[in-house]
């Protein structure tokens, strides 16, 4: 139901069920992967080449506007086909904290939920499975998601306490073999990455691949995900978005994050979103508007051989010039080579 071209045109949740990776996962070592040269640490048969992406760039000074209608026209932009897809919004949501921006604003994730009724879809949740505090719906409620989604009258479903499946990998950049993942994640036809747009003082940078950590329930894997971060970030992070696989992604950079992300940095006004049909373009746009090189940051540059497209020769771009929104954010800690 998401245009064609996404993933090969194979069924999402066929490519879950795929055959396991062969290789040796060779897992993170400081701020990079260790990887042999040439080595493919996914299975070929359930990874197709990555496809052209299209992404939407949409100038946003506030969360005031209509987002719905700005989002409607932006998922348009890229050709989104939603009719009759159930439909789950998977925003960050960490931590609340009045004095900063640490969440996917509530405001956008209400407003993709009308966006998407709009376009077509039967049903649309929002769900998340925070990694910082064990108490989800302290967070839900006290940082307003509660209550913007009461206002568009939206279940939320906590992923870390959901039903679920055992999905098998198709890569294997960690030791693990297979993934635990809430029904509510596995058995949507529409998976969206929500993420706030921010830097990461062990990730470089948190995007819409980086969001898949909170589709991994706490209650199986500890908190903060501490079975991940055993495994090693970089590699986590790409064996969890290849198990996830989001459809679409919609990243909030209205107002994003610099320094010392994703809880302890600084709230920057930049005005941005991006709404994409690829995660790994979505990424590669965001990282740019953020000032910071794609091709330095290790997971998101190994996530463009397999995952989706990281080429900007191969991204169909739409909406605004992403030049007129760039801006050169302060890195995270020990991220000094990241920007341009």
């Amino acid at each position: 139901m998401v245009a064609s071209g996404d993933h090969g045109g194979i069924d999402r949740r066929t490519l879950l069920r795929g055959a396991l990776a062969s290789g040796v996962a060779l897992g993170a070592a400081g701020v990079g992967l260790r990887l042999r040269r040439g080595a493919s640490l996914w299975n070929e048969r359930v990874f197709s080449p990555p496809g052209e992406a299209r992404v939407a760039v949409l100038g946003a000074s506030s969360y005031t506007p209509d987002l719905s209608r700005l989002l409607q026209d932006g998922l348009s932009a890229i050709g989104v086909d939603v009719r009759g897809a159930s439909v789950l919004l998977k925003p960050n949501l960490v931590e609340y904290d009045p004095g900063t921006s640490i969440n996917t604003d509530p405001r956008i994730v209400a407003a993709a939920v009308l966006a998407f009724r709009r376009l077509g879809a039967v049903a649309v949740t929002v769900g998340e499975g925070p990694g910082h505090r064990r108490d989800t719906m302290y967070v839900v409620e006290r940082s307003g998601l509660a209550d913007a989604l009461r206002g568009v009258d939206a279940p939320f479903v906590d992923l870390n306490v959901d039903a679920v499946d055992a999905v098998p990998l198709s890569s294997s950049y960690t030791t693990l073999r297979e993934l635990w993942l809430p029904r509510s994640v596995t058995r949507a036809d529409i998976v969206v990455s929500m993420p706030k747009m921010k830097t990461h003082h062990w990730a470089g940078v948190t995007l819409s691949l980086k969001n898949c950590f909170g589709c991994v329930p706490s209650r199986i894997y500890g908190w903060p995900k501490n079975v991940l971060h055993y495994a090693g970030i970089d590699g986590s992070i790409l064996d969890v978005a290849a198990a996830v696989r989001p459809d679409l992604a919609i990243v909030d950079g209205i107002v994003a994050m610099e320094g010392n992300g994703p809880i302890s940095g600084t709230p920057v006004s930049l005005g941005a979103i991006v709404v994409a049909d690829d995660p790994v373009a979505a990424d590669v746009v965001s990282a740019g508007i953020m000032g910071m090189d794609p091709e330095r940051i290790a997971y998101l540059a190994e996530a463009g051989r397999f995952l989706g497209q990281s080429d900007r020769d191969r991204i169909t771009m739409r909406g605004e010039d992403p030049s007129g929104l760039t801006m050169r954010l302060a890195p995270a800690p020990g991220f000094d080579g990241l920007p341009d």
